[in-house]
């Protein structure tokens, strides 16, 4: 069953969201509150696939929410309700792990297919035709059936988004990809949003597996031309 967490403190835009979701097939969990939120969360014993996460909450807002949730989950696909269009609140959402943003107000056609889209990242197999189940990449080692990244033997902890985007990067080593084809092959074609999603998620990915993400080795910038994993620094 997919299972979506709304988290909203507006109760006809929390029933709006719902209705809508469960017309297509969802099964939806609604808290007023961010403090609900958790409580549900922690309690819950068949796990959710999304959570959707207003910013603007009393209490615990959805950036803390947010924060809290990635911290408990990073397979979970996490989608920011905002009504603010500054760049930095996107961005912010983003660098805490949030998977997706969509601006109030929205239609539901545009809230379903965010929804939808981001279903399929987060609960698709992976798609590489390896004989084997894990990947190596000098110092790295991406497991496919576990979904998990280490470096050197430690764990690093990746969204199912980081992870996809690796397992991308493994499989085009030392070749320049642009923003437009990690989209399409991350988000999918139909993913109607911003390409700097693209851009955040490599921050996040640099902050995890660089020793100095401000100075880059492993996942380059290929200017005009996109970014590359680079094995040479492996």
């Amino acid at each position: 069953m997919r299972r979506v967490l709304i988290v909203e403190d507006e109760v006809a835009i929390r029933e709006f969201e719902a209705i809508n979701l469960k017309r297509v097939g969802y099964e939806t969990v609604e808290a007023g509150s961010g403090e609900e939120a958790l409580e549900i969360f922690d309690n819950d014993i068949e796990g959710f696939d999304i959570a959707l996460l207003d910013v603007m909450m009393p209490g615990m807002d959805g950036f803390a929410l947010c924060k809290e949730l990635r911290s408990r989950s990073d397979s979970i696909g996490i989608i920011m309700l905002t009504a603010k269009s500054q760049e930095m609140d996107k961005i912010s959402g983003l660098m805490i792990g949030a998977d997706d943003y969509v601006t109030k107000p929205f239609s539901p056609t545009e809230l379903l297919a965010r929804v939808d889209s981001l279903y399929r990242r987060v609960s698709k197999p992976s798609v590489t035709k390896q004989p084997s189940t894990e990947l190596h990449s000098g110092r790295f080692q991406l497991d496919l059936r576990s979904r998990t990244l280490s470096k050197d033997g430690k764990n690093i902890e990746l969204t199912q988004v980081e992870f996809q985007i690796m397992e991308y990067f493994f499989a085009n080593p030392d070749e320049p990809i642009g923003r437009t084809v990690i989209l399409h092959k991350v988000w999918g074609d139909a993913y109607f949003g911003e390409e700097k999603i693209v851009d955040v998620n490599i921050r996040r990915l640099r902050m995890k597996i660089e020793e100095d993400p401000s100075n880059p080795k492993f996942i380059v910038t290929v200017w005009g031309r996109g970014y590359k994993w680079d094995t040479t620094a492996i």
